[in-house]
Formats: structure tokens, C-alpha cells, sequence
């Protein structure tokens, strides 16, 4: 079943980020349906450094930020990697957890199923794996193209740890605001 829209308007998107670790990501491009479990998420706030929307800040790129909870945010890194997030929080506060790995489940070809290929191991990787673009941006969690659902996965132990590439956030850079499924093999590199 879907995550209900109201689940991502949460104001602590710290919790949520942490709480995304072990919900399944399923994505439906092109005629073709994938899914795969969030193994490593990190949060974004407007009250740190690091977020695109620092302070209030608006632009044409984290308009989607301020947007209400249960949309997704996907922008364009370096001008290469589709990188996608969910944006949390009501309308006007920009918050959102960016999906940094998963375990891919179905809509794979056998050998992209072994860990060492590490086809969703790390936010842009992933996206293009589950055909995740720009033309994603601001499309509904809860709509046919992409979504989440809660299917009761079980997760041991989750690990919080600083995020990865924000080292220009001065302090903020420090905040355990990654997490990550404790020894899972799909996890994206850094901060092992």
C-alpha cells in the first residue's frame, strides 16, 4: 500500500530521514516498474548550510523545496547526476531527505541484483537506475509514476553518521544526518 500523503509532512525531517531507511521506492518509466529498499537517506534543512535552501533562500531550482511534503525534489548535479529527494515538512518550510542508496527488489536484470555491481549505490546511480529525472521534479509520492509504500521491512540496526560532500557547510558538515542499514552491501561510499 502507498504511503499516505500526510506521512511526509512531518516537521522533523531528522526523523524522517531515519524513518525512510527500510521503505520501498518504486518507480513506473517508460512502461517499466522497479522498486528498491531505502538503505541510506540523508536530511536537508533550510536551518543548515547545506541545503540548497539555506536560510529562505529561493531560486528557480529550490522553489520544489517549499513546496508541501509528498512531492519529489529531483535536480541536476554537475550537470550529470539526476539526484532525488522528498520534500517534507507544509508548504513554505524547505525540508526534504535526500535517497541516497537502495537494495534493488524487482524490475532488474539478474546480474544488476549482485551488490558488487553497485547499480544503486549512491544517489545518482540510483536515480538512473530506477530512471529517475528532472522530469520528475515536484511529481506527487502518491501518484502512478513514483511512490512509496511501507511493506513492513525490518531494518536490525541504523547508523547516523555526517553527510557525504557538504564539507563547504563549515559545522553543519558534522551533523549525523545520514543514515544508513547498518552492513548493508548496497551503501554509497564515504564515511566508512
Amino acid at each position: 500500500m502507498k504511503i499516505k500523503n500526510a506521512y511526509y509532512q512531518t516537521d522533523d525531517v531528522v526523523g524522517a530521514a531515519k524513518d525512510l531507511i527500510g521503505k520501498v521506492l518504486f518507480t513506473s518509466v517508460n512502461g517499466v516498474l522497479k522498486s528498491g529498499v531505502i538503505v541510506e537517506t540523508e536530511a536537508y534543512s533550510y536551518k543548515e548550510k547545506a541545503c540548497h535552501a539555506y536560510q529562505g533562500k529561493r531560486t528557480n531550482r529550490t522553489q520544489t523545496l517549499f513546496e508541501e511534503g509528498g512531492i519529489a525534489y529531483v535536480y541536476l548535479c554537475y550537470g550529470i547526476h539526476h539526484l532525488f529527494n522528498i520534500v517534507t515538512n507544509e508548504r513554505g518550510i524547505a525540508e526534504a531527505v535526500l535517497i541516497r542508496a537502495l537494495e534493488p527488489i524487482k524490475g532488474f536484470a539478474q546480474e544488476e541484483l549482485n551488490p558488487k555491481m553497485k547499480i544503486t549505490s549512491g544517489p545518482g546511480k540510483l536515480s538512473k537506475a530506477m530512471g529517475i529525472t528532472t522530469a520528475l521534479n515536484r511529481e506527487s509520492l502518491t501518484g502512478n509514476r513514483i511512490w512509496l509504500e511501507d511493506q513492513g521491512i525490518t531494518i536490525n540496526r541504523v547508523d547516523d553518521s555526517p553527510r557525504i560532500g557538504v564539507d563547504y557547510a563549515q559545522e553543519d558538515a558534522q551533523l549525523l544526518w545520514r543514515f544508513t542499514a547498518k552492513d548493508n552491501q548496497w551503501l554509497s561510499g564515504g564515511n566508512k
